[in-house]
């Protein structure tokens, strides 16, 4: 046997070997095995935390809640629904409210249909929808605020050194922020006649041939101090006396002063004799009245703005508004806004905005409005003075927050008489006589 044909020893190298599957290793057998993965256990708490919070505030359940959408015409008064607070406020009751801005006099006047809810600035407008209703509605009238002037404190400093306005005493020496206005002196500037000559001074006669020149803001002494000029006319820029409330409120302090402080029609059994004599205190007070106000009651969002000196030198707003911006800019800033300042008219007037259901919607949102202490507190801190029976006088809790926030507190004037509206039919026969207003259609709610 040749050594080709004997067998061979087998060497390790030449063996076949015998494949293994690959085995994937995703953790170390050595390290413990967690139950949960880290980043969970971090996120956890946090979780938790949030879901205490929900369940505290009522909220867990919020994203399942449905939202009600009450569609609300509404005048000035809107600023208040239109509030951050308040409207996440109203969510916690889950209502939402759609806003239609309108003046009062137009919420009044014009169709209803689509609304579930109105809240018109003051009673007549107010007293024209309930009559439109055809049966009764629920409503709530949740604060008053007075119908102010909003000027600028050279204007004011003028006015008061022309005996015209009184400067009510601030605390610690500080400047005021508020006057108070004799409106009989004060419509001697607005009568369209010069200085030297007045209804006090002159006859009737002589009153029909004095010039037809206003007195000017340089005429009372506005140029004697500071360097300043304005050669204008003491004017007060108000909305239109057709649509808006305020307008309207600020004609019945005129009648009442200009008829000898006392409410025209007041007293009269005869329609058409108090109607005569509205058109006769109209014709007297339309020349106080220059017609260059704005649509409806937008007054304050240009007294408040960077231009409101330029704008105007003097507006017709509401005491909330100017309030609700001396509480913002005293959080932005730590100080009063002492450049702006108000004169409080003498006699004075209240207006009492009312809002006004129109159907089972509406009644829900009369409902929290007339019972939410949080949304009484929030009126509060947005400068109205609150209304409710039972509770506080309406002054004393907000005068109570403006001190707490370092804001002068208004003082009540001596002189208390206070400017009732005429009747409805006679506010509407001087509105119409110094706007020369068209005829309201009154279409079906």
């Amino acid at each position: 046997m040749s050594d080709a044909d004997r067998p061979h020893a087998t060497s390790e190298a030449d063996r076949p070997r015998t494949a293994r599957e690959p085995r994937l290793r995703t953790r170390d057998r050595d390290r413990p095995r967690s139950r949960l993965p880290i980043h969970v256990l971090i996120a956890l708490p946090l979780a938790l935390t949030g879901l205490i919070a929900l369940l505290v505030t009522g909220n867990a359940l919020r994203p399942f809640d449905r939202i009600t959408t009450i569609e609300a015409r509404m005048a000035s008064k809107s600023d208040y629904f239109k509030d951050p607070e308040v409207q996440r406020l109203l969510l916690k009751h889950g209502l939402r409210v759609d806003i239609h801005r309108l003046g009062s006099r137009g919420i009044a006047t014009q169709s209803l249909a689509g609304m579930d809810a109105v809240f018109p600035s003051g009673q007549p407008a107010a007293k024209q929808i309930l009559e439109r209703q055809d049966g009764s509605v629920r409503s709530v009238r949740p604060f008053v605020t007075p119908l102010v002037l909003g000027t600028f404190r050279a204007y004011a400093e003028t006015l008061e050194k022309a005996g015209v306005a009184t400067a009510q005493p601030a605390q610690g020496g500080a400047r005021t922020l508020y006057y108070d206005l004799d409106m009989r002196k004060f419509m001697g500037l607005l009568d369209g006649r010069t200085g030297e000559k007045n209804e006090q001074t002159i006859g009737d006669q002589d009153r029909d041939s004095a010039p037809e020149r206003a007195d000017t803001w340089n005429g009372i002494g506005f140029d004697r101090a500071g360097g300043r000029s304005n050669s204008g006319r003491v004017l007060v820029r108000t909305s239109s006396v057709c649509e808006s409330n305020s307008a309207g409120t600020y004609l019945s302090i005129l009648a009442f002063v200009k008829n000898g402080d006392s409410t025209p029609g007041a007293g009269q059994t005869d329609q058409a004799t108090a109607k005569k004599d509205a058109r006769d205190v109209a014709a007297k007070i339309k020349p106080l009245i220059d017609l260059q106000g704005m649509w409806a009651d937008e007054q304050a969002d240009s007294y408040l703005s960077d231009l409101g000196e330029s704008i105007a030198p003097i507006s017709l707003i509401y005491e909330h508004q100017y309030l609700a911006h001396q509480i913002e800019y005293e959080q932005k800033y730590g100080k009063q806004d002492t450049d702006r300042v108000l004169l409080y008219p003498t006699p004075y007037a209240l207006t009492e905005p009312q809002l006004i259901s129109l159907n089972e919607k509406g009644d829900r949102l009369v409902r929290v409005i007339e019972n939410d202490p949080e949304l009484r507190q929030r009126a509060i801190e947005l400068g109205f003075r609150v209304r409710f029976s039972g509770e506080e006088g309406t002054s004393d809790q907000l005068n109570a927050y403006l001190g707490e926030h370092g804001i002068q507190v208004p003082t009540p004037n001596r002189d208390e008489t206070k400017v009732y509206e005429p009747d409805l039919d006679v506010l509407q026969e001087i509105i119409n006589f110094v706007g020369s207003c068209p005829e309201p259609v009154l279409d079906a709610p």
